[in-house]
């Protein structure tokens, strides 16, 4: 029987004329039933959580289905819905408040500018795994393959109207929380959640939901949660690494299994840099190939762990899907790649438009002339950090 699949997606909300940032999740969110959409940290974006699946075909359906409802919701209001990592155009970030919370107020009050600054969304991939020792020994061994699937989900090359020069900004944003980043290696499920404890004693994070890890068990629910990967423009590459991810934690199971004990020696300080490589670079540059160690082309490191993970794949049902998506994905470069394309041709806007129309699985329509004029957004210069400057059950933890 396949591990049970699912996935959380996060979600910006944006003005339709403007293409900016807009507070207005508990508006979008009135009328949807609340154990499929919530709200975030900031009140610009929203989140929705699928059921739970054994096969692609029927995740697929599932997040068209809630895709299409949280689009039609925003276009009620005369909003739209963007899932990437970031939306290129922006107001100061600290002009977005958060959503009116305990808990989230204490994030600001703590955290300040990173707070301030989590206008950023992502894809989480949960897979069923029933027992929990097995899941925290699961972490290590799948970590090396995780940040190509980083650049497989690559979508956010703009930060408040200037190109980063990365694939995946939002990364970077990310790993500026205390515990996001690489996870470690641990004998069981006492021994992570004994060091979940010291954190929560530390007084750096309030409570278990903040371990940001781009893998994690979830703190209440049977599965392993993957959180490397940016939100997903294109539906279809969320449903992509998911099927991966799942091939992923079923061969570190047999493999697992296979040699009774965890045996990892791996040296983790690589990992950072193969998430900033693939942050950095996506699908259009090199990665760091797991294998080797070494730069390797984006397409030679995809193909090796579908090479990797073949025999669960077809076991799963999976292979045929899995490769003709792979291929597609390639073919068509990152959504980082893609945006960067229409704003190069045309202008940010342009950028916000693909987005928004990859999102609800359509092509994008260009504006009308009178639209056009009365754009009022320009890129702005200013750098990246300046901030004056220019996608058992799935798990319903609040994150941040």
């Amino acid at each position: 029987m396949n591990a049970s699949i699912g996935v959380e997606e996060e979600f910006h909300i944006v003005d339709v004329e403007t293409g900016i940032w807009a507070p207005r999740a508990e508006a979008v969110l009135e009328g949807l039933p609340g154990e499929v959409f919530t709200t975030e940290l900031k009140q610009s974006v929203v989140e929705t959580n699928s059921a739970v699946h054994s096969s692609l075909s029927d995740l697929h359906t599932d997040l068209l289905g809630s895709r299409r409802r949280l689009d039609a919701a925003a276009s009620a209001k005369g909003l739209a819905v963007v899932a990437a990592g970031t939306v290129p155009l922006a107001r100061r970030s600290s002009s977005v408040p958060p959503t009116p919370s305990a808990r989230y107020r204490h994030m600001v009050d703590e955290y300040r500018a990173v707070a301030d600054e989590q206008l950023i969304c992502g894809a989480q991939v949960h897979v069923g795994v029933a027992d929990r020792d097995m899941a925290v020994r699961i972490m290590c061994e799948v970590s090396p393959w995780l940040a190509a699937l980083l650049a497989l989900s690559a979508s956010s090359p703009f930060w408040q109207g200037a190109d980063t020069g990365y694939a995946s900004w939002r990364t970077m944003l990310w790993q500026r929380w205390p515990t996001a980043g690489p996870v470690g290696c641990f004998a069981d499920g006492s021994e992570y959640d004994a060091a979940v404890r010291e954190l929560v004693g530390s007084g750096v994070i309030s409570d278990p939901g903040m371990i940001y890890y781009d893998v994690r068990p979830s703190a209440h629910l049977p599965t392993l949660e993957m959180r490397i990967c940016d939100a997903c423009p294109r539906v279809e590459t969320v449903v992509l690494i998911a099927g991966l991810f799942r091939a992923l934690v079923t061969h570190a199971r047999e493999q697992l299994a296979a040699r009774g004990a965890p045996a990892c020696q791996m040296r983790h300080e690589w990992l950072r840099a193969a998430s900033w490589r693939a942050a950095r670079s996506g699908l259009e540059g090199d990665l760091i190939h797991p294998d080797t160690r070494r730069e390797a082309p984006a397409p030679q490191v995809i193909r090796g762990l579908l090479k990797r993970v073949r025999p669960q794949l077809e076991a799963a049902g999976d292979w045929e899907t899995v490769v003709a998506l792979t291929e597609e994905v390639l073919a068509r470069g990152s959504a980082a790649h893609r945006m960067r394309c229409v704003a190069d041709q045309e202008d940010l806007l342009a950028c916000v438009d693909l987005t928004v129309a990859e999102t609800r699985g359509e092509r994008r329509r260009p504006r009308s002339a009178s639209a056009t004029a009365r754009r009022p957004i320009a890129p702005l210069t200013s750098s990246p950090g300046d901030d004056d400057a220019k996608g058992p059950d799935t798990a319903q933890v609040a994150g941040p």
